[in-house]
């Protein structure tokens, strides 16, 4: 199972802003101070869970984990994919820089959630305004 990142999205409030700064490529490689020790792990299917107002909203799936420079300078380099996933919403405290997310920790995409006896159509539309 790959491992995956939990990070703060500063100064995105909403997942269709997220959205379109992807359809854009913008936010496609996000810098950190710290390389992951277990990058190996995330690349290897692992996502970038964005927390936007103290919820887990949506993830990106990481493509390339790399570090430039060396000492003091260096930095690491994570890149993304284009496709923003919405998840099923999960309360989280602030924090700084990233954490690592077990796969088990993880909130399930809302395209595979169950909708149990619920109309298809009020489930797309709770989907829609991530509400569920």
């Amino acid at each position: 199972m790959p491992l995956h990142m939990i990070k703060l999205c500063v100064g995105v409030a909403k997942v269709e802003t997220l959205e379109r700064r992807a359809a854009k490529g913008d936010w496609l490689t996000v810098n950190t101070r710290m390389t992951p020790k277990r990058a190996a792990e995330i690349e290897d299917g692992g996502s970038i869970y964005w927390v936007m107002k103290g919820s887990v909203t949506c993830r990106m799936p990481i493509v390339d984990i790399s570090t430039r420079g060396e000492g003091k300078a260096s930095m690491c380099l994570i890149k993304l994919s284009p496709e923003v996933v919405r998840t099923a919403p999960q309360a989280r405290r602030p924090f700084q820089g990233w954490r690592y997310l077990e796969p088990k920790d993880a909130p399930p995409d809302l395209s595979s959630m169950d909708t149990g006896d619920m109309p298809a159509d009020l489930a797309k539309q709770l989907r829609e305004m991530g509400a569920w």
